[in-house]
């Protein structure tokens, strides 16, 4: 009795913690499940409420009515804004719509803060509100009773609303059989305005009742946003009961979880999330949109072989003539493809692969004589998270699963070097190679969670990862030092023998020979045989398995190469910083490598390289125009390259202009997309496709001319169903 009496507090406090998750869950599984949008900014919408709420609280309870009624318009209006945001990207899949309302959460968090200031704001609730009652013997808050019975409440009526009423079934429609809802003379445009708005409306709500509970601070979204899509994950989708026996449990996690294994308690969310994710992926996060990749006619390996062979040939066709009349100058590409087709096809492929990138690398080597020592210490930065998004480009162009958690073997491969170099170990080459090590072993335990995933679960696994492992390093203090980090070790060798790198011009220049060596190696890989068979088997999965072909080895090798390339990004990291923490491997890291891999057109390795030096750019030196609204800069740049860069940098080339149509350097759609496609991985494992715009097509439909990886196209059309 004596220990149930001392926890009976804490167990409470979890379930007005749990509750206020759920409304705000609530908001976010309607978003996702009903609407189809994958909303990184429901935290936001969360603060906008919190931050009213507060602003307006005055101790009485019309301030009380006040700020709710204000915090809940806004946040609604913010939904309803977000409706026509995504709109244009509803045929583009989820990865526009998380880039998208990631950069809105940055914009619109800046904006909070600017507006309101930079530390939490206190909430003045009214006075019988606040104070204690007697609870079986101890003293508790009022309000948290009160708001524990108004969550339960909103839980039951939002349950009847959904399965009662006209208004649900018409949500319910829209999520399942729109053309049957449109049919029946209801805009499904409306009803998903009204979704997204509603659930603007209940995170709104959330922020100003929970204001006192979780009150509104710089940090504050992005821990709401993270439980909630943990609390999404173990509920469900489709479930507002479900959420909210997960929402409980979160918050007994939080707060009884902590009071009796505050050791343990940190790792369960999110190793309970990727458990989840990996036993049940298609009932924790079905919601009913996208599809399988479709395979194009000029898909696949063989079209590509047989797009270069047929650039050889012309370019072997227009031999110079002695009689005739003067034929017209041909491109630079051409007389490029002309020069190069006397070599063998492997050489003529690896310096058409490795060409463009000695155009970037060659300047960079300059950058020393022009540049001032903190520009060219922000090139050096540059050069290592450029690592990270190449390896991003490798698993979501590629191997198509788009990760969200790749700053994870970037960890590892950060504090391996810290610690190695705390120890003595400064020689570069052994730094890099226990960080590509240690890295690629660490994704050979995750991996096999992951490649078995498609689609929205995968990102949604990489996050937990992600997550998982940032906690890890938060809590084992003794070993990576916490919060704090790692520091005071000595500087980064080149070599055996070597000057340590003591200034920034010599760290960038060890920077960027190991980048330039490991980006060459990448993009010759990519271009070999087996790069081949990779995006073979992103493209037509099933036809691959169907011929032998171990895909999920070519996934898992994919996954645990480009956690070494991670790794060697995070040494390099630590080389150039000369310390880590937490925060150089936090979420908004891996936002910005998928960013950057967005901007180059998600297949092109040189557009990610780009991209990583506009994000940059923006972020560290833009920012220093403008001093405070790194965030806002950011959330800019992330808004203009959904809309505005829809295949990325590589869909600006012309065809045949820096190998567009070559593969990792000039932006190739891979079998199945688009160059730069901006959704490349459409789940593979769906039944059906083409769910957003309300078509029904049969998975597989639009695969009969999907060439087969050792087999003539006409042979697959024939054989095809």
């Amino acid at each position: 009795m004596g220990a149930f009496d001392a926890q009976l507090v804490p167990a409470i406090d979890g379930v007005a913690y749990g509750l206020l998750l759920f409304v705000v869950a609530a908001g976010l599984s309607l978003a996702f499940g009903t609407a189809g949008v994958l909303n990184l900014a429901h935290g936001a919408l969360y603060a906008i409420g919190a931050y009213l709420g507060a602003d307006l609280s005055d101790g009485t309870w019309g301030g009380l009515v006040l700020g709710l009624l204000a915090g809940t318009s806004a946040a609604a209006a913010a939904g309803a804004l977000l409706s026509v945001a995504t709109a244009p990207l509803s045929r583009r899949g989820h990865l526009a719509q998380a880039l998208l309302t990631f950069g809105l959460a940055l914009a619109t968090g800046d904006l909070l803060v600017a507006y309101f200031g930079a530390d939490e704001l206190p909430v003045r609730i009214p006075g019988a509100l606040d104070a204690s009652v007697d609870l079986f013997g101890h003293r508790y808050p009022a309000y948290r009773l009160t708001f524990i019975g108004m969550a339960v409440l909103l839980a039951a009526v939002g349950t009847w609303v959904l399965t009662r009423t006209r208004a649900g079934a018409a949500v319910r429609a829209a999520a399942d059989d729109p053309e049957m809802l449109a049919a029946g003379g209801v805009n499904p445009r409306a009803v998903h305005a009204g979704v997204l708005a509603a659930a603007g409306a209940l995170a709104g709500a959330a922020g100003v009742l929970g204001a006192p509970i979780i009150g509104p601070g710089p940090g504050t979204a992005d821990n709401v946003l993270m439980l909630s899509l943990v609390v999404v994950v173990l509920g469900g989708l489709r479930s507002l009961w479900g959420i909210l026996l997960a929402a409980v449990a979160v918050g007994e996690v939080q707060t009884l979880g902590v009071s009796i294994a505050p050791d343990w308690a940190p790792y369960l969310l999110f190793a309970s999330m990727a458990a989840v994710l990996v036993l049940r992926p298609g009932a924790a996060l079905e919601a009913g949109h996208g599809g399988p990749d479709t395979g194009g006619s000029g898909g696949g390996p063989l079209g590509r072989l047989r797009r270069l062979a047929r650039r050889g040939d012309a370019a072997a066709g227009h031999a110079v003539k002695t009689n005739g009349p003067p034929r017209p100058s041909r491109p630079p590409a051409a007389r490029a493809a002309a020069l190069l087709a006397p070599l063998p096809s492997p050489v003529r492929d690896g310096v058409r692969a490795v060409a463009p990138l000695a155009v970037f690398f060659l300047p960079l080597v300059f950058a020393p004589v022009v540049l001032d020592a903190y520009a060219v210490s922000l090139v050096s930065y540059a050069l290592a998270l450029g690592l990270v998004a190449v390896s991003v480009t490798v698993l979501t162009g590629y191997a198509g699963l788009p990760t969200l958690g790749q700053t994870a073997p970037f960890a590892v491969g950060a504090y391996t070097t810290a610690l190695l170099a705390d120890e003595g170990w400064t020689v570069g080459p052994v730094q890099l190679a226990a960080a590509a090590g240690a890295s690629a072993l660490f994704a050979l335990v995750t991996g096999p969670a992951v490649i078995r995933a498609r689609g929205t679960t995968v990102l949604m696994i990489t996050v937990a990862v992600g997550e998982l492992t940032g906690t890890v390093i938060q809590q084992t203090k003794s070993v990576t030092g916490g919060t704090d980090g790692l520091y005071g070790f000595d500087s980064t060798e080149p070599f055996w023998g070597g000057a340590p790198l003591d200034d920034e011009f010599a760290v960038y220049g060890y920077a960027l020979a190991v980048a330039a060596l490991a980006v060459t190696v990448t993009v010759l890989v990519l271009r070999s045989s087996a790069g081949r068979l990779l995006t073979g088997s992103r493209g037509a999965e099933a036809r691959m398995r169907a011929s032998g072909h171990p895909v999920a080895r070519y996934l898992l090798l994919a996954y645990v190469g480009a956690a070494a390339l991670a790794g060697l990004g995070g040494s390099l990291l630590v080389s150039v910083q000369q310390y880590v923490s937490p925060a150089d491997a936090g979420f908004e890291i891996a936002a910005l490598a998928l960013l950057a891999a967005v901007i180059g057109g998600t297949t092109s390795v040189l557009g990610t390289l780009l991209g990583v030096g506009l994000i940059v750019w923006t972020r560290d030196w833009l920012s220093g125009v403008w001093p405070g609204h790194g965030p806002l800069l950011l959330g800019v740049l992330f808004i203009l390259t959904v809309y505005l860069l829809p295949r990325g940098l590589a869909g600006l080339w012309p065809s045949g202009v820096g190998g567009h149509d070559d593969g990792p350097d000039g932006g190739e759609a891979p079998p199945g997309g688009t160059a730069g496609d901006t959704d490349p991985y459409r789940d593979r494992g769906s039944g059906w496709t083409g769910a957003a715009s309300g078509a029904r097509t049969p998975a597989g439909a639009d695969r009969a001319a999907t060439p087969v990886p050792g087999r003539r196209a006409d042979e697959a059309q024939e054989a095809a169903p």
